[in-house]
This record gives C-alpha cells, structure tokens and sequence, in this order.
C-alpha cells in the first residue's frame, strides 16, 4: 500500500465522523411566540408525507430547523417573512456566513450598555440602508440578542426600540450554530412579502406552516409590532381565508394562535382538526404575568394524512 493510500482511510473516516457529529441547527435570533416548546405538539400533527414546505411568517423558523434535523425536507422548502430586515439576516446567513461572523465579534468584544444604544441608532440614520447587508445583519442579531428580554420590537416608524438588557455574558455570536444554520439553508428559497403570496407558490401536497402575530389574550398584551406595523383583526381574518383556500386546493395548511374568541371564530369548528395545547409566554415586563397560555393548533387535514 502506497504511503498515501495508507492515511486516504483514517482522514476520509474522520470527516464521516465530523459530518454525523454536526450540530444541529437552530434558530439563531429571539423570536416572540418562538415554537421550540411546542415542536413535539407540532411535529405529531405533520403530515405523514408531504412535498415541499413553506413557512411564510419565518420568525426563529424553528420547526423548519426541526424538520431539516429530521430530513423530512425531501421537496425543498420556502421561508418568506414581511420583515425584510429579517430575510436579509437568513439571506447572510446562507450565503456569506463567515462574514457575519467576523462583523458579529466586533459587536461582543464591544458590548455595553452605551454601545448598544449607539448600534440601536443605525436605523434613524438616512444612511442605514445604504450600510452593507453583513452590517445591518450583525446589528439585528446584536441588538436581538442584547435587548430586554430578546424582544424583537419596531416602533411604527419601523424603528427597533427595544431596551437593553443587562446579561452578564449575552451569545452575541455563535459561530458553530451560524454554519449549521448555513447549512440548512443552502438550497431554500428566501422571499420578503405577504404571506398570502403563498397562493401562489403553494402547490397540492405541500405543506405550509403559519405562526403569525398573535391575536392577543387581553387588551393588555398586545404584541404585533414585528415589522413596524400591527397585524389586527382583518390582517387575522384575511389569513384564515388564505388558510382554506391553499386547503381547497389540497394543500396542506397548519396554524397555530393564541385560543382567543376570534380564533375560535375563525378555526374551530371550521378547519379539519383542532386542538388546545398550552404553552409559556415570556415576553411580559412584569415576569409576574409570566406563565402558561392556551393556544389553538389548526390544521387543515386529519391527523395522519398523507401526501402523494
């Protein structure tokens, strides 16, 4: 055996065994209403099989991560979002991760209440937007990880005014978490719009998943303040008429909210399958007002189906 021969097994072995101890990927920003807690109710209410997998309110996109862990994402899949800003950080992520990286680790060695402020300014700049994308990008999971609470929250100028937080030791940067999340992203398609864009991507057997704003339990704890602009009552409604179209037209459609009378007006007893999960809210000022809520899983489809 030739001396190249002899080492070509032992290095093709280790990066076999680098490649199956991948961590896996997962969500990268704070995201109010993030579904990592109640991935287990979602996942046994997926479909049996299915094409390919949209998300349009992307959010954290935890179970797209969950779903790409599981390699049930055969068909390819799209996350779309009204919050450019936040397309554009899945859009670095994908595409020049290592420079995010970099721009990130300014941001830590930096960190402090007066930094943080400075960086929460850019977006009153009239040069922001013309700031590179790897910046905007750094500032947005900078300030997100940094704020009160990782509130991911604009004014209606859509201006981030989130609080800071006083961590002693934030994750401002996450370098193996970041390449994960490149990976995963390697071969979807990221869009910036509506969500009932999706009429028209959606096709019969896919799957789309709908984590909107939502409705709020008391007059009090509202929280719809995403992208600048407040997801009402006819946003809600106009959604749940995108939800039975894409299910007329045999698509498979899921969605989750808050159990408040509205959504009870609109989904139950109307979408094929529904049922009450609880699950913690951790966003309220008052840690107090802190606890389990009831939310709503619809689906559009019985427990069990199967896409062809």
């Amino acid at each position: 055996m030739s001396p190249a021969a002899s080492f070509a097994e032992p290095i093709g072995a280790m990066t076999q065994s680098l490649a199956i101890e991948a961590p896996p990927a997962r969500p990268f920003i704070k995201w109010a209403g993030g579904k990592g807690q109640l991935l287990p109710e979602l996942s046994r209410r997926l479909p049996a099989h299915f094409r390919r997998y949209h998300e349009p309110f992307v959010g954290g996109a935890a179970l797209f991560f969950h779903l790409y862990g599981t390699e049930r994402l055969k068909g390819g899949a799209v996350l779309s979002d009204y919050n450019p800003e936040l397309i554009l950080c899945y859009q670095i992520i994908r595409d020049d991760v290592e420079s995010l990286i970099e721009a990130l680790g300014v941001h830590e060695r930096n960190h402090s209440q007066e930094y943080f402020l400075e960086v929460r300014s850019w977006d009153r700049q009239p040069n922001f937007m013309q700031r590179h994308p790897v910046e905007r990008v750094a500032r947005t999971i900078f300030v997100n990880r940094t704020c009160y609470n990782g509130l991911y929250r604009l004014n209606r100028k859509g201006q981030f005014n989130a609080p800071f937080g006083h961590y002693k030791n934030p994750l401002i940067c996450d370098p193996e978490n970041l390449r994960a999340v490149s990976r995963a992203l390697t071969h979807v398609e990221l869009r910036n719009g509506d969500f009932a864009d999706v009429l028209t991507q959606a096709e019969p057997g896919d799957l789309v998943y709908f984590d909107p704003p939502y409705v709020p339990v008391s007059a009090t704890a509202s929280f719809t303040h995403y992208t600048g602009q407040t997801f009402g009552e006819a946003a809600q409604r106009r959604l749940a008429e995108v939800f039975f179209a894409l299910a007329e037209r045999g698509v498979f459609a899921m969605l989750s909210n808050s159990y408040t009378p509205l959504v009870r007006e609109l989904y139950v007893g109307k979408a094929a399958t529904h049922d009450i999960v609880l699950a913690s809210r951790k966003i309220n000022c008052d840690g107090l007002k802190r606890g389990h809520v009831e939310e709503l899983i619809a689906c559009s489809y019985p427990i069990g189906s199967s896409g062809k």
